[in-house]
């Protein structure tokens, strides 16, 4: 985005910076340029003022340039370049790049190079002037009636002043040039400061004013002068420096006009005082120096700078007021309609760097973000795609969602096309913030609307999914588990084994055998291979359904196809057999488990006695918490409760009590089941006990939490919309056919 011209306003005066008729001759070392590379530029523009015309040399200090010989005619007439360009004299214009890494604060800053307009110069009550230019003009056009038109190379004697400290290395230099126009000491003067070479540029300055002081000459230094010596300053980042011009144009009687207060703003910007820009802006305006379009370019990139995006837009807002009701832009040297243009372009770029700096902050300013966008559609600025997207990619946070779903709204509102990526980013962030169902609705748009997703969109979904399937599965809520397998079979998305294996896992969590068995029979019909993990949740669910009979023939068939158990498998058998009292059976596994390398740990001998525990078999299951210590396990608080309540039960209340007294010794703390259970077996069989030596009562301990199999739960578990009709059965056994 090209910022907008620099340009003095009608009631200012050209005096001292039109160039009179003469030729110029700028020379310097031929060298290949590269397309695409920075060119030097030589910009000629016609200015109705006094029938003269205006250069402007756009280069990069003297390091680059062309060999070229430039006929300045005294001739007014309208050009083809308009009345209003960019800037004169040496200042080059880089535009904006559309590189976000590098849009922060080097891009806005090619606005600040269009502040400097140090390359206009205008001269506000500077009387001496007339006498200046009457003076070089007399000369020059006796010199071009003579047909002696004096070339100068501009770049050579800039080399030779380079190294100059002093008035006196300059005056070494110049002592035999004679009067050379004002315009070719600017350019010297400009050139030092993008070479950063304050030194050198302050160096002609202070011999201009020396020339000026002893009346050797017309020159003298003038507001072109002092602007072009402002910006010299602020391109050689010599800030400091610029207070002390300011108060010698005071003592020497020289006005400032836009372009001095331009550069003086910019100067404040770069030196992190952007309120003070904005307090000049207040100051120029008292003193009636009108503002041109940079003036505010400046003062929009101040709040920018400040990241005040409600100020910037309401600063714009004030600027398109005015000039709708025509209180600015009257004046004929510029192009207003262009200019404003710009300055739309421009805000709207503010505005959207203002909220990527703020999605990037620290804090969480979504709302604020949500808020200037609100106020962008009410002043009827709307930003691209382009920017929008740019936005998204800002958007990494979990509280960063709500701003993400706004802008991907309103893209899919405004344009047919979206970035896939920017999808796919979209679907990870609602994922990360727990939107699992928002990040779905995305995926959906993309089969409906496009951009076809990729296998990033397909694994980001299905990792989605896996949560989800990964809660329902931790809360035993099988019936959602069905529902979101179904769901991803309608949208294309083909289940695993580890999808399969955590319905698999809810339903032996909530005992649903009649459902486990029926999931598993459809994850075989659509080719998933059943894993241990799948082999073990219908065990365990078959188990809990005590159809033993049903679950040996899945043991058998698990070893068949070659699917080797693990230690829970093992567990789960032993319980199953244990129930049935075969602890022949038992014991062979037990066996097996420790030739494979399977060592049988607390779970499964708490597993073999709560199966005795069941079948109140109390003997059996003391018998074999003995033989936990053959095998090195340290019973747990579970081993003594299930243990004690089946002695209770079995009739063997001291046996109970002295398992409890042990528990006790060993730290483990007993529920209160356990201590009921020792008591009342004690009172029931007669059994003498000193009931003190238990302590006191343990409080009743926290209800275990139940397995949840109500739908609306889950919903607010996971964050998922709420479904109006009852579970269905027919779900568990969707086929492919009915699909």
């Amino acid at each position: 985005m090209q910022a907008p011209t620099i340009w003095p306003s009608a009631c200012e005066s050209w005096n001292s910076c039109v160039i009179p008729p003469l030729d110029l001759e700028l020379s310097c070392c031929s060298s290949s340029v590269k397309r695409g590379e920075e060119r030097k530029k030589l910009h000629i523009s016609h200015i109705s003022c006094r029938g003269l015309l205006h250069l402007s040399s756009c280069s990069r200090g003297f390091r680059s340039g062309v060999l070229g010989k430039i006929n300045l005619l005294s001739k007014p007439k309208k050009g083809s370049f308009g009345t209003a360009f960019a800037l004169t004299w040496a200042l080059e214009e880089p535009s904006v790049g559309n590189n976000v890494a590098k849009e922060e604060l080097e891009n806005l800053s090619d606005f600040s190079d269009k502040f400097d307009g140090s390359n206009n110069g205008d001269n506000n009550g500077d009387d001496n002037d007339e006498t200046d230019e009457d003076g070089q003009k007399g000369q020059i056009d006796q010199n071009v009636q003579n047909g002696n038109n004096p070339r100068i190379d501009v770049r050579a004697l800039a080399l030779k002043l380079s190294p100059a400290n002093t008035s006196d290395d300059v005056d070494r230099v110049l002592n035999e040039k004679g009067n050379l126009p004002l315009q070719v000491y600017s350019t010297i003067i400009r050139g030092f400061g993008k070479e950063k070479k304050l030194d050198s540029a302050m160096a002609v300055f202070q011999w201009l004013k020396l020339k000026s002081n002893k009346g050797d000459g017309p020159l003298r230094p003038n507001l072109f002068i002092y602007n072009t010596l402002l910006g010299a300053i602020k391109q050689a980042e010599k800030f400091d420096a610029a207070e002390d011009v300011m108060t010698e144009m005071a003592v020497e009687g020289v006005c400032p006009n836009v372009v001095t207060y331009n550069i003086l703003m910019g100067i404040y910007i770069e030196q992190g005082r952007e309120v003070k820009a904005l307090q000049l802006f207040q100051e120029m305006q008292k003193k009636s120096v009108l503002p041109s379009p940079a003036s505010y370019s400046t003062v929009l990139f101040a709040y920018r700078r400040i990241e005040d995006g409600f100020g910037a837009l309401t600063f714009f807002l004030e600027i398109r007021s005015k000039y709708q009701m025509g209180e600015i832009g009257k004046d004929d040297d510029e192009d207003w309609d262009h200019e404003f243009v710009k300055l739309e372009n421009f805000i709207i770029r503010i505005c959207y760097q203002v909220m990527r700096r703020w999605l990037v902050n620290s804090k969480n300013r979504s709302i604020e973000v949500l808020r200037l966008l609100k106020e962008m559609d009410k002043a009827g600025l709307q930003p691209g795609r382009a920017e929008h997207e740019r936005l998204m990619w800002a958007c990494t946070r979990e509280e960063h969602c709500v701003v993400a779903k706004e802008l991907y709204a309103r893209i899919r509102e405004i344009d047919s096309e979206i970035s896939l990526s920017v999808c796919n980013h979209i679907i990870w962030l609602m994922g990360k913030a727990k939107k699992w169902w928002a990040a779905l609705e995305i995926y959906e748009d993309l089969l409906d609307k496009g951009p076809k997703p990729n296998n990033m969109s397909y694994e980001l979904i299905v990792s989605h999914f896996n949560i989800l399937l990964s809660a329902a599965r931790k809360k035993g809520i099988w019936r959602w588990g069905v529902r979101l397998l179904n769901k991803m079979e309608e949208k294309g998305l083909k289940p695993g084994s580890r999808e399969w294996n955590s319905v698999l896992v809810a339903c032996s969590k909530a005992s649903e055998t009649t459902a486990a068995v029926a999931i598993f029979k459809r994850m075989i019909e659509r080719g998933a291979k059943p894993t241990i993990i799948s082999y073990g949740a219908l065990l365990s669910a078959l188990e809990k359904g005590k159809l033993y009979d049903e679950a040996l023939k899945v043991w058998k068939h698990m070893i068949k196809v070659g699917v080797e158990p693990n230690l829970y498998a093992y567990t789960i058998m032993a319980s199953i057999y244990a129930g049935q009292g075969k602890f022949d059976i038992v014991h062979n596994i037990i066996r097996e488990m420790v030739a494979v390398g399977i060592e049988p740990t607390v779970v499964t001998f708490n597993a073999i006695i709560s199966g005795c525990s069941r079948n109140d078999l109390g003997s059996v299951a003391y018998e074999w918490f003995q033989r936990m210590k053959l095998h090195n396990v340290t019973p747990n608080e579970v081993t003594y409760e299930t243990l004690i309540e089946a002695l209770a039960n079995d009739g063997k209340p001291r046996l109970a009590y002295e398992l409890h007294l042990r528990a006790q010794n060993e730290g483990l703390m007993l529920s209160s089941k356990a201590y009921d259970a020792v008591v009342q077996s004690s009172q029931m069989y007669g059994a003498t006990i000193d009931v003190s030596t238990l302590g006191p009562r343990p409080p009743e301990g926290k209800k275990k939490v139940e397995i949840r199999k109500n739908l609306s739960e889950f919903c607010n578990l996971a964050d998922v919309p709420r479904r109006s009709k009852p579970f269905d059965k027919r779900e568990i056994y969707n086929s492919q056919n009915e699909e």
